[in-house]
């Protein structure tokens, strides 16, 4: 992808950013200045970037999962969106994609189960039910995590839902009708989602 910069290699897979994601960056860190002046405007860009690394290791859920089934993962790249890994090819069987499509979101639901976890061993009782500026940012993560988690389960191709639901379709009806299917829904969601 353009205008793509690799910042790092884990196990053989490149980490890239697109230059969006440095501009989302540094407005994050202009709204917290705005808002509180330097100090805010550092712990803004931070909460950002751990969020973009609860994403990296859903991506690398992903990825690990690929390579089980011998499918090579090139690089991650991170976005304003969020991230995506890219396969070299799509797996050969139906099931192998569906556990590489499931794979991300068990990530993203273990990081909400152990940050919440640590969160009440620490005895606190922030809220987690609802995103609040005034919670604390270890409860905000969690929130934050399992609307994530939420959100890219919606059965909207190419999301992992989509996924999950082009693999369990392309296992009756083959891939390619699978596939039609899966995309015609997620355009679908997508216009409704726009028009919403």
């Amino acid at each position: 992808m353009q205008w793509s910069y690799r910042i790092g290699r884990i196990a053989g897979t490149d980490i890239k950013v697109h230059v969006t994601f440095l501009l989302i960056v540094g407005w994050w860190a202009l709204i917290g200045y705005s808002q509180g002046g330097p100090a805010a405007a550092l712990t803004s860009a931070l909460a950002l970037l751990a969020l973009f690394g609860c994403v990296l290791l859903h991506e690398f859920g992903h990825i690990l999962m690929a390579r089980r089934f011998g499918v090579r993962t090139p690089d991650v790249i991170l976005l304003p969106i969020g991230g995506v890994a890219r396969l070299e090819r799509i797996p050969d069987e139906p099931r192998q994609e569906l556990l590489i499509a499931l794979a991300g979101p068990a990530v993203t639901l273990a990081i909400a189960i152990i940050l919440y976890l640590v969160l009440r061993l620490s005895g606190s009782v922030a809220q987690v039910s609802q995103l609040s500026e005034h919670q604390p940012f270890l409860a905000q993560l969690v929130t934050i995590n399992v609307y994530l988690l939420l959100f890219n389960l919606i059965p909207a191709f190419p999301m992992d839902g989509g996924r999950v639901l082009r693999a369990l379709l392309a296992s009756k009806l083959g891939l390619v009708r699978g596939t039609r299917i899966a995309a015609t829904l997620g355009q679908s969601l997508a216009v409704l989602g726009g028009l919403y």
